[in-house]
């Protein structure tokens, strides 16, 4: 049954009408104890959607919503393995991750969950050698950098990660990451670096990704260039792949090939083994933690009643003013610096997952679907964007996401920060009413209209158990959004046309062959050949 045609969406759009006058600030003068009402709990994670454009009556609607979707039944088919990914026909297994050794998750018969902890002691033995200096490089010397090479799932997790566990990270070695083919990206990377203390994580499921092996390649040659031995490519250079073949000719010894499957998409993949680049940063052990964190959000998700579910929420939440508010966006803010990388992954994990037009049954969704995620961390963005936030003319929910204790000892310096997360959310809900004095032509710069709604999620300390609760958070909260809109969460079709006619037009930079394109992208392309030319010329 089409969303739009089954009777909690009509009733959800009657109930929207109903809400057209409806103030965040009445609803709160109504229940005295809104705040506390609304907040939920697990294992630590708190969301208070308190200030929020809803009664009882649309967390119910939005319940019954769910349940006429089947919402329960999908959660139990990706847990159990089904091919919930209908349009490669694979299952979606990246839970399983993060179970604990002794767990059966059956794949076909086949338990997968042994071959998870293979890698994972695999990928822990090899972090320890490093760490201890136990893995040498081709001079004898130890590892004291680790560059990351991948893009997309294959960075950005593990960079957003890293960044955010950095304080966990003073015995390992130094970990960088280089996604973007753009070359002043690697330059840059590499300008301080000395290739005989130098280690390269290469992470692309097929070992053919254009931009990673583009980089991985130029990072070779970097290499072999201060350690003149050929054979310094097997100690320097080790794989996170599924293509034992490319690997191998690529120069990396097969043995140093970090596998993991088909069934764990790129923007999932942070808890495989595209997480080795954080794991020899962080150790095993705290590695280890990052997943009991998630697996403990994984089954918060999979056995928690709707109602109290928090990724379900999110997720309902995000349908009622995407579908219901005409809401184009969504603000993540994270009042902690330490997660300033986390909007960026998220909206991998959002817009790559549930921006689609085509649903599971191949017609067109006949309702809108992602949002356009964004943001930056708090209190920087108060500086820059939360001026449209207070008074601009479009309509963005937010997510607020705080640390109740922090890691360092800088007097008072977290009680600001905090007091500038709750006076956010604040006086997004509530605003301030025209001022009764000063210069008529002032007074209505000075109101700020309120009723701007927004989530507020809150963790004890920012530990690897913490990041993986909250990793699991938005990815079973997208999960949620994509089953109900329909949409396989799972694929990424939109991003391939891209990449045909990028290797089209490579091929055509450095040749007079007459274009066949458009004639903008011709006029673009005689452009740069022209310029390419006359650098040639002056000997650039």
């Amino acid at each position: 049954m089409s969303s739009t045609l089954s009777p909690a969406w009509a009733g959800l759009q009657t109930h929207r009408h109903d809400l057209t006058y409806t103030r965040i600030g009445d609803l709160f003068g109504t229940e005295p104890n809104r705040g506390p009402e609304l907040t939920i709990e697990h294992d630590g994670v708190v969301l208070d959607y308190s200030k929020n454009l809803l009664t009882s009556h649309t967390v119910e609607l939005l319940a019954q919503l769910a349940e006429e979707r089947q919402l329960s039944v999908g959660i139990e088919a990706m847990f159990s393995g089904e091919r919930v990914n209908v349009t490669e026909d694979r299952a979606v297994l990246h839970t399983a991750l993060r179970a604990p050794a002794g767990t059966v998750v059956e794949l076909d018969g086949h338990d997968v969950v042994p071959d998870v902890h293979d890698v994972l002691g695999r990928m822990a033995d090899f972090s320890t050698r490093v760490r201890s200096g136990q893995w040498r490089g081709a001079t004898g010397e130890s590892i004291r950098t680790v560059v990351n090479i991948g893009i997309g799932g294959s960075d950005l997790g593990p960079a957003m990660a890293t960044l955010a566990l950095r304080q966990f990270a003073s015995d390992g070695p130094d970990v960088r990451f280089v996604a973007n083919v753009d070359g002043h990206d690697l330059a840059r990377t590499l300008h301080d670096l000395d290739p005989a203390t130098t280690l390269f994580v290469v992470c692309s499921k097929t070992f053919t990704t254009v931009e990673t092996l583009t980089n991985a390649r130029t990072a070779r040659g970097w290499l072999l260039a201060g350690v003149d031995d050929h054979a310094a490519v097997a100690k320097h250079f080790v794989a996170v792949s599924a293509n034992t073949g490319e690997v191998a000719d690529f120069g990396i010894d097969p043995a140093n090939m970090f596998e993991f499957w088909d069934w764990v998409g790129g923007r999932y993949s942070l808890h495989s083994a595209i997480g080795l680049s954080l794991m020899l940063a962080i150790g095993s052990g705290q590695f280890h933690e990052m997943l009991s964190g998630a697996h403990s959000m994984d089954r918060h998700f999979r056995t928690a009643p709707l109602r109290q579910n928090l990724p379900v929420l999110l997720g309902l939440l995000g349908i009622w003013y995407r579908n219901f508010w005409d809401a184009q966006t969504h603000a993540v803010l994270p009042y902690d610096q330490r997660l300033a990388r986390l909007p960026a992954y998220l909206q991998q994990l959002d817009m790559e997952s549930n921006g689609k037009s085509v649903g599971r049954d191949g017609r067109a969704t006949p309702v809108d679907t992602a949002a356009v995620i964004w943001g930056e961390p708090g209190t920087n963005g108060q500086h820059a964007f939360f001026q449209l936030l207070y008074q601009g003319t479009v309509f963005v929910p937010c997510d607020f996401i705080g640390v109740l204790e922090p890691d360092h000892d800088l007097p008072g310096h977290h009680d600001l920060l905090m007091a500038n997360l709750f006076a956010q959310s604040e006086a997004l809900a509530f605003g301030k009413p025209e001022p009764a004095a000063g210069p008529s032509e002032l007074r209505a710069q000075r109101t700020f209209p309120g009723n701007r709604p927004s989530n507020t999620i809150l963790v004890p300390r920012l530990t690897p158990y913490s990041l993986g609760q909250l990793i699991a958070l938005y990815e079973h909260k997208v999960f949620t959004q994509g089953w109900i809109w329909g949409v396989n969460s799972f694929d990424q079709w939109g991003v391939e046309l891209g990449k045909v006619l990028a290797t089209r037009i490579v091929s055509e930079l450095a040749t007079e062959d007459v274009l066949a394109h458009d004639s903008s992208t011709n006029h673009l392309i005689r452009r740069y050949r022209q310029t390419r030319q006359a650098a040639a010329r002056a000997g650039k």
